[in-house]
């Protein structure tokens, strides 16, 4: 054979595979340029789990609605302007956000982002206890009814003062006619106007087919609260003044007693009318407990704000487009950019508010120019309630006290879509840069320990065919560097401690090859075969045995990133990598130098070469006679 061919080869792959570590992608000084990307446990950062949640059924999602909510996650991390995150799924619940290089909230970018404009039809007092009335007011029941309901229609019918700095919607300076406008305290209604208004609310609440499962939990709460609590409030037509009927609160005490989850499963209306449900239950209901653009939904403002809401006329799904930008006060708001069919939804859902058709909006809803205020819904909250001026024509802007932070990151959320499945944050956790580095330390430690036991072994028993296993080790090391490099960089491997570990546990499997193949060629040579021609034949025999041990090898560390997740996968990459490139190192190094040692004097050397009683046993069966008969004469 020609070994130098294989040796231009294996040359020739080291040129091309560290001219794209120096020049592509590359940028910065020598050292940058030759830093492979490194993970969290590293470097430090942040790591996230979420975990996929049905407030229905409880099934976990389809594998479809998975990857999807992966994907609109991971474009919600990269919106942060940061590099190198990296959003995997484990399992069938599980989504993992790991951010290495720095600590960050992750919490928002797993909210479902789901947008909904509802009008607003009532409001009330989400106090929850606020409403319980004292036992000194019960002396008075033909007082004027203001002082004592005055704090459920005030509570609800605006923000409170603060209200006026909150978020709002309005029109854009490109937008059609009027504008948006928060409501003011002077709207406060009697609690007289909010019962005669109810009759015309009531009816337009839709009556929905319920779940068996829902309908089963509302079951579960019915009993919990007692019959007598759950007639009371399924009897009530709106919010109930406590303090006329005394007995009444006794009666509804037991709603203020249940969890979010216990409250999410009851209908809109008497979460609306029963006065001990607060504004504390409702914000912390299950993710997606309002989600139904069909359904009239309660939800709160400021958490001491009631509203029950109509349905959803426009969704986040008719918002074409959404940024963050500056506006004329140079104040951070969201401008919002509605699609062709989501505009026309949007003017009639303003056209519908401005002029209160069916006068749907009682007096607890109205703003302080007796106009119906529409309520923008992320997910179970209420950014903005304000109040419609005019018929919008045009596109709107989410305005309020957001840094540039805040808008960039609702921003996100409203561009790249709601998620189609709900999640609950279930772990997070900070590694500090220190740690990480820590890590990398006795990572790089333990691989030193690794490749150096190794060697030694090598020149202990191979003597100069150690210094063979020796450069294969450098060379491999070398070639695995450099992937690693041009890796992080074109697909955006991260080398983590499990990495090194998968690189660890390769230089035992090319450990291995070496003794699979000096020991073949000891035997070759105790078989009567040259030192020249036992090696291209112990190569023959033994290359079978390598390729098959590799072959395992590479076979198990696929599986393994299939089947895993998380830090498992960067184990088996790196094992799996490594493998590769060892099969590499043995075909275009290995057995090239060994046909060139061969011809040389020193292999010939027991103590040199390390070939040890293979060679003096050659030497003795050739000092041999091959004629017994010869040797009795």
């Amino acid at each position: 054979m020609r070994p130098g061919r294989q040796l231009a080869v294996l040359g020739f792959i080291f040129v091309v595979l560290y001219l794209l570590v120096f020049f592509s992608g590359a940028s910065g000084s020598l050292k940058d340029r030759l830093e492979p990307k490194l993970g969290l446990d590293l470097i430090g950062g942040t790591r996230m789990t979420l975990e996929a949640t049905n407030s229905v059924d409880g099934k976990p999602p389809t594998a479809e609605n998975l990857e999807e909510a992966r994907q609109i996650i991971e474009s919600r991390v990269n919106a942060f302007g940061v590099a190198e995150a990296e959003v995997v799924t484990e399992g069938n619940r599980n989504i993992v956000i790991s951010l290495p290089g720095e600590n960050r909230d992750l919490t928002d970018v797993g909210s479902a982002a789901e947008l909904r404009f509802r009008k607003v039809l009532k409001g009330a007092d989400g106090s929850g206890t606020a409403a319980v009335p004292p036992p000194a007011a019960t002396p008075a029941p033909s007082g004027s009814p203001a002082p004592s309901g005055s704090p459920a229609p005030s509570g609800s019918a605006t923000p409170t003062p603060s209200g006026s700095a909150a978020p709002k919607v309005t029109s854009s300076p490109s937008g059609g006619q009027g504008g948006m406008a928060p409501a003011s305290p002077s709207a406060t209604p009697t609690p007289s106007a909010s019962a005669s208004a109810t009759p015309s609310a009531a009816p337009s609440a839709s009556e929905e087919p319920v779940p068996a499962s829902i309908e089963e939990q509302r079951k579960a709460v019915e009993q919990k609260v007692g019959a007598p609590a759950w007639q009371a409030a399924t009897g009530l037509q709106a919010p109930a003044d406590l303090t006329a009927d005394p007995s009444l609160a006794d009666k509804l005490k037991p709603f203020g007693t249940l969890s979010p989850q216990e409250v999410a499963v009851l209908p809109a209306q008497m979460q609306f009318n029963v006065p001990t449900i607060g504004c504390a239950q409702l914000d912390k209901r299950p993710p997606a407990s309002i989600s139904d653009p069909k359904q009239q939904v309660v939800s709160c403002e400021d958490g001491a704000s009631k509203y029950l809401l109509d349905q959803a006329k426009v969704e986040g799904t008719d918002v074409d487009d959404a940024d963050a930008v500056l506006d004329q006060t140079n104040a951070w708001v969201v401008s919002l950019d509605f699609s062709g069919d989501g505009q026309g939804k949007w003017t009639a859902l303003t056209r519908e508010a401005f002029n209160n058709e069916g006068q749907a909006c009682d007096a607890t809803a109205l703003g302080q120019d007796g106009k119906c205020r529409v309520a923008v819904v992320l997910d179970n909250e209420i950014v903005s309630s304000p109040e419609i001026q005019g018929v919008l024509t045009g596109n709107s802007q989410i305005t309020g006290n957001f840094t540039q932070k805040d808008a960039s990151a609702l921003a996100s959320q409203l561009r790249y879509g709601a998620l189609p499945v709900t999640f609950e944050p279930q772990e997070s956790q900070n590694v500090t840069a220190t740690l990480g580095a820590s890590h990398l330390r006795a990572g790089l430690l333990a691989a030193g320990i690794g490749m150096l036991l190794v060697i030694i072994y090598a020149f202990f028993y191979y003597r100069l065919l150690g210094s063979v296993i020796f450069l294969s080790l450098i060379l491999s090391a070398l070639l695995v560097f450099g992937a690693l490099v041009v890796l992080g960089r074109q697909i955006g491997f991260t080398l983590t401690l499990a990495g090194i570990a998968g690189m660890i546990v390769s230089l035992g499997v090319a450990a291995d090859s070496f003794v699979i193949y000096f020991e073949r060629l000891k035997d070759e040579i105790r078989e009567g075969r040259s030192p020249r021609s036992a090696v291209p034949r112990a190569w023959m025999r033994a290359r079978r045995t390598i390729i098959s041990a590799n072959a395992i090898t590479l076979l198990s560390a696929v599986v393994l990133y299939v089947v895993s997740v998380g830090t498992v996968k960067g184990f088996a990459f790196a094992l799996g990598l490594a493998t590769v490139l060892d099969l590499v190192v043995v075909f275009l190094f290995r057995h090239p130098i060994m046909t060139m040692f061969a011809r040389t004097r020193a292999f010939l050397s027991p103590r040199v070469s390390g070939l040890g009683r293979a060679l003096p046993a050659r030497t003795q069966q050739q000092t041999q006679p091959r004629n017994p008969r010869a040797k009795e004469a």
